[in-house]
């Protein structure tokens, strides 16, 4: 059925078509798949002839679909032109360009056929592009877009629930307002600005990235660089590299989030930016948009996805970030490219269809190893084998299984852009969280003795042990990257040596790399490590874990705070918690104690009898309206016990606005 066939009494900004598989397809009934696609709609006018023409053309569309799809298209007074994709569930949706004239459907469709399912998609057949396009947001979307020290979004539809916030008006305003920002920072005037953009493979990037550019062009600036696809970590390098030396960069990603998301994370010479940096940004975007709510005309893609925008210079830079860990790891074993300083070695590299595919084919490969047994390397933005994501089970089960099938001495698996990394060892042991804090601890500390090493707050008893008995100093912080990151950096300022900042999510910094998160550094320092101890004789990378202790049970839950304003009700939950625990005898919570430093949430240790020890921490996310509750147990049924607990007190509280089904679950 199609919608919006009478006349419009003015020019719409939207147009849009949507083909929707019904009759309860299942979601991986249509994999994502991205096409370009060329349509042109507009509203018929008043007379007769343009409301037949459109039927006609609408109804010679719809009998080229399956039975069990449904079209519903809206006629307006626009052009459209752009990249059109295949979402999970059936939408297919294309934005329109601005150009007015009474045109309707040409019905020449080309199938785009799933890899499993029945279901069809069809699209229109290429015309000639329009020049330019039109999206809206407001203000209090804008606001949202915030994620601590970057922002994020949903930037495609095709998932039910979840609207489109980060768009192409959003991502224009955004960039407008980052580089103004910049050229104040820099005292630089704004055309003598020169910023990259890099972007992960999500179906998105490259409409926002082409955004980005329309928003510093609007700025003044007078060069920018397209950097194609890239890694975070790349993105930075590419500020303070010789040979491109920008003043900024942005890296347009939504980390392991699923292919509808996306964001934008910034970088200048001196890092990453801050929350604060990125609210003031934000809130000037906001204010933009209050004065320009009908949007910006933004120029359309390329057929070939580049920018058709002049200032843009299109200048990949994963191949001089390539070279530059190449030399890392000729630097780490003493040798030159030409000495092929990994012949010998078999390393399986799972990308996750993410942008780490290059650390294979571009910096192991060149240096002899053998990179036969990697998968998932071509960057593909539907992500269709596992999510890339170091701490996901799935994930790291799959990549285990590509370093056993291809008899490889070790795995790497990284997220999407690379800025996160996990190790897995010839006999599949997954080396992630804990374990990879404690063999990059080792590495540094026989580098930089007596260091501190700085990590988020759940790590572990056994962790902390370890590094103590390595001689180095254990400061358990908060949870976030860049709270982890800025506390090293802080350490550091104030003389107290800090080589490496990590979270168990696998963001790891090193003093000696900038203080950057970089999933790819992490991974050199470990094989590195690991040529050094085959050429001596020694056993592999895991038996750098032989005195870490390790909890019988562990668990995370998630408590859902459903009142609007979550913050209040979430510390309302930790400080009862305080009260009770420190009632010692008569608390609810037997043999508890809180720990002596806390900085995040409430950490508290329990005695579990016979010399063993558990500990729970309850603490409120970051950015979302929900406590986290983390257990760890060296006792067989400690951490049930500890639930059960933790129930009775919530319980005959009566905590109001916040769900702990997830806690009965495990009490169960």
């Amino acid at each position: 059925p199609h919608a919006g066939l009478g006349p419009s009494p003015r020019p719409s900004r939207f147009a849009r078509v949507r083909v929707r598989s019904f009759s309860g397809l299942a979601a991986s009934s249509l994999r994502p798949r991205p096409l370009t696609s060329r349509a042109r709609v507009c509203s018929s006018d008043e007379t007769k002839a343009g409301k037949d023409a459109w039927k006609v053309s609408s109804s010679s569309f719809r009998e080229k679909l399956p039975a069990s799809t449904g079209m519903r298209a809206l006629a307006t007074t626009a052009c459209v032109s752009v990249t059109a994709n295949a979402f999970t569930g059936g939408s297919h949706s294309i934005r329109p360009g601005v150009r007015q004239g009474p045109h309707c459907f040409t019905p020449k469709p080309r199938t785009v056929r799933p890899s499993r399912g029945a279901c069809r998609v069809f699209a229109m057949a290429p015309v000639k592009p329009k020049v330019t396009f039109v999206t809206t947001t407001t203000p209090e979307l804008l606001l949202k877009l915030q994620n601590g020290s970057d922002v994020r979004g949903v930037a495609l539809e095709g998932v039910a629930g979840e609207s489109v916030m980060m768009n192409e008006e959003a991502t224009f305003l955004i960039a407008e307002a980052f580089v103004e920002w910049l050229a104040v920072a820099l005292k630089k005037d704004v055309k003598d600005v020169v910023v990259a953009v890099g972007r992960d493979p999500r179906l998105s990037g490259p409409n926002l990235a082409n955004a980005c550019f329309a928003g510093f062009e609007s700025a003044g600036c007078t060069r920018v660089v397209d950097l194609e696809i890239a890694t975070t970590p790349a993105c930075f390098m590419s500020t303070i590299s010789e040979s491109t030396n920008y003043d900024a960069a942005v890296m347009l990603t939504a980390s392991h989030l699923p292919f509808n998301r996306n964001g934008a994370k910034f970088f200048t010479k001196q890092g990453g930016l801050n929350k604060n940096d990125i609210a003031a940004i934000v809130e000037a975007a906001s204010a933009k948009c209050e004065h320009a709510p009908g949007g910006h005309l933004i120029p359309q893609l390329n057929d070939d996805l580049s920018s058709a925008i002049e200032i843009v210079e299109t200048k990949p830079f994963l191949p001089l970030y390539a070279a530059q860990l190449r030399r890392l790891i000729c630097d780490g074993v003493g040798e030159t490219e030409q000495d092929k300083p990994l012949r010998g070695m078999k390393i399986a590299v799972d990308a996750g269809n993410g942008s780490g595919g290059f650390f294979a084919t571009d910096v192991l490969a060149p240096l002899g190893a053998d990179v036969s047994g990697s998968q998932f390397l071509d960057p593909d933005g539907t992500f269709p084998n596992h999510s890339p994501n170091p701490e996901d089970a799935a994930a790291m089960a799959s990549a285990v299984g590509a370093v056993l099938r291809s008899k490889s001495d070790l795995g790497v698996v990284f997220d999407t852009d690379v800025d996160r990394s996990a190790v897995i060892d010839a006999a599949g042991l997954e080396i992630n969280r804990n374990k990879l804090i404690a063999v990059l601890a080792a590495i540094v500390l026989r580098e930089h003795p007596g260091t501190t090493i700085v990590t988020d707050s759940v790590t572990s008893d056994g962790l902390a042990a370890y590094i103590q008995n390595k001689g180095g100093k254990h400061l358990r912080y908060m949870r976030g990257y860049k709270n982890v990151i800025d506390k090293g950096v802080a350490l550091n300022d104030l003389g107290e040596a800090c080589f490496l900042m990590i979270e168990t999510s696998g963001h790891g910094a090193m003093r000696e790399n900038h203080n950057l998160d970089d999933g790819a550094f992490l991974a050199v320092k470990i094989i590195v490590e690991a040529v050094r101890r085959r050429r001596s004789g020694g056993e592999g990378i895991a038996d750098l874990l032989k005195d870490l202790k390790e909890p019988k049970e562990e668990a995370e839950v998630r408590l859902k705070i459903t009142g609007e304003d979550f913050k209040p009700i979430g510390a309302l939950v930790i400080e009862g918690l305080k009260r009770e625990v420190l009632k010692g005898p008569e608390s609810v919570f037997e043999n508890s104690s809180p720990v002596s430093v806390n900085h995040e949430g409430y950490r508290v240790c329990v005695d579990e009898g016979d010399g063993k020890a558990g500990w729970f921490l309850l603490r409120q996310s970051l950015h979302d309206p929900v406590c986290v509750l983390n257990f760890e147990s060296d006792a067989k049924g400690g951490v049930k016990k500890m639930a059960k607990q933790f129930l009775k007190w919530f319980d005959r509280e009566g905590f109001q606005g916040v769900d702990v089904d997830t806690v009965r679950k495990i009490a169960k």
